[in-house]
């Protein structure tokens, strides 16, 4: 299975939608072109949203993770919103939360993260 990844921004937040599987086979190629988004504008927020994300092993883990780091470093948070239950129980083992927030659905991150400025 391959992943798909679509961004857009919204003022200083860049949302990400991924479709398919972050695993080992996905993460470098997603990583860099993540990395590249961020560096290119003003991107001081991140959402990442997961509701068509099928798979995330380990890897997957890692580059959500650095990208947190990056964004952090910007001053900014990074939020997730629409997880099934897997990739939510993986989220919830690796200690994610304790760090992210999650939402219900995009426009919902979107409202928090503007409150939050």
């Amino acid at each position: 299975m391959n992943l798909h990844l679509e961004m857009t921004r919204h003022r200083d937040t860049l949302i990400v939608r991924l479709n398919g599987e972050l695993d080992h086979h996905t993460a470098d190629d997603v990583r860099l072109r993540m990395d590249e988004e961020i560096a290119r504008g003003d991107c001081r927020h991140l959402i990442l949203s997961l509701e068509s994300l099928q798979f995330m092993d380990s890897s997957g883990l890692g580059v959500i993770l650095g990208r947190y780091k990056l964004i952090k470093q910007k001053g900014g948070k990074t939020v997730v919103c629409g997880m099934n239950p897997s990739v939510y129980r993986l989220f919830e083992m690796s200690g994610l939360f304790k760090i992210m927030s999650t939402y219900e659905n995009e426009s919902s991150a979107l409202s928090e993260l503007e409150v939050a400025q």
